[in-house]
């Protein structure tokens, strides 16, 4: 079998909770030497999060840290211990990059901060991911997804017309913090391994949560630019807009997203099966879309329809007809989702604690670096002995470490 995309490359990983760790996973799943350090005893944030089966906490068996954390290693360190220190710079004197998310400050405070680190190892590529980045008024602010939805998102153009702004669900924003970190690591790296001019060129790379967001495309930057040309800020619509069939209807089996309004309104007229009270010009005059009257009529002819189709064969009589459509899955829905089970999109793992799991597998395909998870996310320690001995420590020694509480 080919090599994967980034064997070969060594990263150290001192994060945590979802932006950091997911930064590290994308380059793990593809090959990267990922030892992940975590506080002994404590580890992880994400441990302590879950979902949990039964509901039962459990340290092995976090949903949100066996995602997060696959094909990595695990080696606890007390990074405060003049042990631990020590460990950590052997560590990331051999490291191609090092990627953290502690508050700024906190590397500095331990002896590992950047300008520390590269006097060893010049060609290293440092990541630091906070929340609004290495320098400026806000440097050690606390944040949340929340937060930064709505201080950079389109948070004041989400939600009912007539409420308060709502959020979206889930740790969006946090994600696509550590996807962008990846992207900005990996740039990094190429330019660390392969400059131009044959200098070292080894950098420190500063991810901000909320510039990531505020540079998002989630609905962002259309609205920055929206404001720039005419001065207004977003608007809330009310439930499905004015035109017709847009919006989130119910159906036999559940729910179902349409699209189908004003330029594909014809499209959906098809899809219907072209019903004759629809063929009259009336439906396709320049202000038929907005007109209650004609809309409720409309509903009169498309409530039945959708009520009687399972969400399955109205997306396909949908799709057939071009209309922009498609099913609002359940978790169920989608781990049984035949034809995203054909193509691979996820994979089965056996964690020695939490047993076998189904696991959402890799984000794309490249037709010449084969993809696997070759390993579920580690139990706490769990490479603690194998780490240290390839850096020279006997066995008396990880003894002594374990005593001393620096692993």
């Amino acid at each position: 079998m080919a090599d994967r995309a980034l064997s070969g490359i060594k990263v150290l990983d001192f994060t945590q909770h979802v932006a950091g760790p997911y930064c590290t996973k994308v380059m793990a799943d593809q090959g990267a030497d990922v030892t992940k350090v975590e506080r002994p005893g404590v580890g992880d944030v994400a441990r302590r999060s879950g979902p949990y089966p039964g509901d039962t906490p459990h340290a092995e068996k976090s949903g949100l840290f066996l995602h997060l954390n696959t094909s990595k290693r695990s080696l606890t360190l007390d990074l405060a211990s003049a042990a631990g220190r020590n460990i950590a710079l052997q560590l990331a004197a051999d490291a191609d990059i090092v990627v953290e998310s502690f508050r700024p400050g906190t590397m500095e405070s331990f002896g590992l901060d950047y300008q520390s680190l590269k006097t060893t190892n010049p060609n290293l590529v440092m990541t630091s991911i906070s929340n609004f980045g290495q320098t400026g008024p806000y440097l050690g602010y606390r944040g949340a997804d929340i937060v930064f939805y709505g201080m950079g998102g389109e948070m004041f153009g989400t939600g009912l017309a007539d409420r308060e702004p709502i959020k979206l669900g889930q740790n969006v924003i946090l994600y696509q913090a550590g996807a962008t970190a990846s992207v900005a690591t990996l740039g990094a790296l190429f330019l660390a391994q392969d400059p131009a001019d044959g200098q070292a060129l080894g950098q420190h790379v500063d991810v901000s949560l909320m510039e990531t967001q505020v540079g998002s495309i989630d609905r962002r930057m259309t609205a920055l630019i929206a404001y720039q040309y005419t001065g207004e800020t977003s608007k809330r619509e009310h439930y499905g807009g004015s035109s017709y069939p847009n919006g989130i209807y119910p159906c036999e089996d559940g729910y179902f997203a349409l699209a189908g309004s004003r330029v594909y309104f014809p499209r959906s007229v098809r899809m219907l099966g072209s019903p004759q009270e629809l063929e009259d010009p009336k439906w396709h005059t320049r202000g038929a879309q907005t007109d209650p009257y004609l809309k409720e009529e409309f509903e009169e002819l498309f409530l039945p329809w959708i009520l009687s189709q399972s969400k399955q064969h109205a997306w396909a009589v949908a799709q057939q007809q071009r209309v922009l459509s498609g099913p609002l899955n359940t978790m169920e829905d989608l781990s049984d989702e035949p034809f995203f089970n054909q193509r691979g999109v996820f994979d089965q793992i056996d964690h020695p604690v939490a047993g076998l799991l189904k696991q959402p597998g890799r984000p794309f395909l490249m037709s010449e670096s084969p993809w696997e998870l070759p390993s579920p996310a580690p139990t706490l320690g769990q490479h603690n002995h194998e780490i240290l001995a390839d850096l020279g420590y006997s066995n008396p020694d990880i003894v002594r470490l374990r005593q001393m509480g620096v692993i």
